[in-house]
């Protein structure tokens, strides 16, 4: 094992030059040619002002946007998918604030924290399957961080594969369905399909079907 997947190994956020995936760092160095302005590097998860202790719901995505949170460099920031998930968290008493799609909105989240199954940006928003095995040495210990977590929201059945695999539990015992509920290694499971303009846009996932699932995920945690 390489030095820098050693550090991986127990490190729950990527290092700001991380070379794990060789496509997506060329790729990340190459829009930073292009937009010296933007983030362009892997995407730490989104916490609480009141740090670990106080996560009890954690949200995974696929991955950052070129033009969301890869150039803002907060998760769900600066593109469309961003807008329902922060507008239903506000809703719910998830997050607080006004989400102006910047980072320094001012928006707090509540008790819940937010990461990306991968990481960093891949080409056509599409990571290949070592890139996301490779960027779950990175989920690991961010589930494992959170000491009082009790359930995790999977968007997107990748999402919801890659977790499932951090959780310890086989894939073909955990299959993906929306507005699905599962205890896995400890931790219940809620799934949902991606908040994404193109899932909206086709009607695979409705703003009703979308707030449903965080109802109750909100009725769960408060019992």
């Amino acid at each position: 094992m390489t030095a820098a997947a050693l550090v991986a190994a127990t490190s729950p956020e990527p290092g700001r030059d991380c070379p794990l995936c060789p496509r997506l760092h060329d790729f990340i160095a190459d829009w930073r040619q292009r937009e010296p302005s933007w983030f362009n590097a892997p995407v730490p998860t989104f916490l609480p002002p009141e740090g670990e202790d106080a996560v009890r719901l954690l949200i995974v995505g696929l991955a950052p946007g070129l033009r969301g949170a890869n150039r803002t460099g907060r998760p769900f920031t600066g593109d469309y998918a961003g807008d329902l998930l922060y507008s239903t968290l506000i809703a719910h008493g998830l997050a607080r604030g006004e989400f102006k799609a910047r980072p320094d909105d001012g928006l707090q989240l509540v008790g819940t924290a937010i990461t990306n199954a991968v990481r960093c940006v891949p080409p056509e928003n599409k990571p290949v399957g070592a890139e996301i095995a490779t960027c779950r040495t990175f989920l690991v210990p961010t589930i494992a961080r959170f000491p009082n977590l009790r359930a995790v929201l999977a968007l997107g059945s990748i999402a919801h594969q890659s977790t499932v695999r951090a959780l310890g539990q086989r894939v073909a015992t955990y299959p993906f369905k929306h507005g699905g509920q599962l205890q896995a290694g400890g931790i219940t499971l809620f799934s949902s399909y991606h908040c994404s303009r193109y899932n909206t846009n086709t009607g695979v996932l409705t703003e009703a079907m979308f707030v449903k699932v965080f109802s109750e995920i909100a009725e769960f945690l408060r019992s």
